[in-house]
């Protein structure tokens, strides 16, 4: 509390030992116990009464404004999407009787088939594409094998898995022989014979 480690309390209870003797010393830490107590519960009193006083002229209430001002000059947009969402928070309690519930329901139902077409037109596509792959598939299996049958017409919706073609095996070349080098002794020989 004051800054005060172990080994100056020691020494501060050898001097009380020595000054007030031991006889007296368990008297006085009792005293000097009720003195902390006593200041502790003035303390406590002085602060809650100085938090009683703020509460009744209003300091609080200026203290939360203005937490709230400092807030929102330091993160302006923070501070707008809180109010936006307060806004938006109050809104979502539509009475569905209402003229704004029924147009929120209708709303939601056209939202909902624009999904479902959204969603048919986009399988549709896939499905144009798989079938126009396989096409180009076929055409290019067509063009590799000349002696395979023609390709068959690619039908209006995709199939399920095709299984894959099988390929002509390829052949591989022999590996060429190499010729054993002569040791280089031999080559510079006779480079200086001739």
């Amino acid at each position: 509390m004051f800054g005060m480690g172990w080994s100056e309390l020691l020494i501060v209870g050898i001097v009380a030992l020595i000054v007030v003797g031991p006889k007296d010393l368990p008297i006085m830490f009792r005293q000097v116990g009720q003195f902390m107590g006593k200041a502790k519960g003035m303390a406590s009193e002085f602060t809650s009464a100085m938090n009683s006083a703020a509460d009744d002229s209003g300091v609080r209430d200026i203290s939360r404004n203005l937490n709230t001002s400092i807030k929102a000059a330091s993160n302006p947009l923070g501070s707008a999407l809180d109010g936006v969402k307060s806004a938006a928070s109050s809104l979502t309690d539509i009475d569905p009787d209402s003229e704004t519930g029924k147009l929120a329901a209708k709303r939601a139902d056209e939202v909902k088939k624009i999904q479902a077409s959204t969603a048919r037109a986009a399988a549709d596509r896939k499905a144009r594409e798989a079938t126009d792959a396989l096409a180009r598939a076929d055409e290019m299996e067509a063009t590799l094998t000349p002696d395979a049958a023609p390709a068959k017409p690619a039908a209006k919706k995709a199939p399920a898995k095709k299984p894959a073609a099988k390929k002509a095996p390829v052949r591989k070349a022999a590996p060429k022989k190499v010729a054993a080098k002569k040791p280089a002794a031999q080559k510079t020989a006779k480079k200086s014979d001739t």
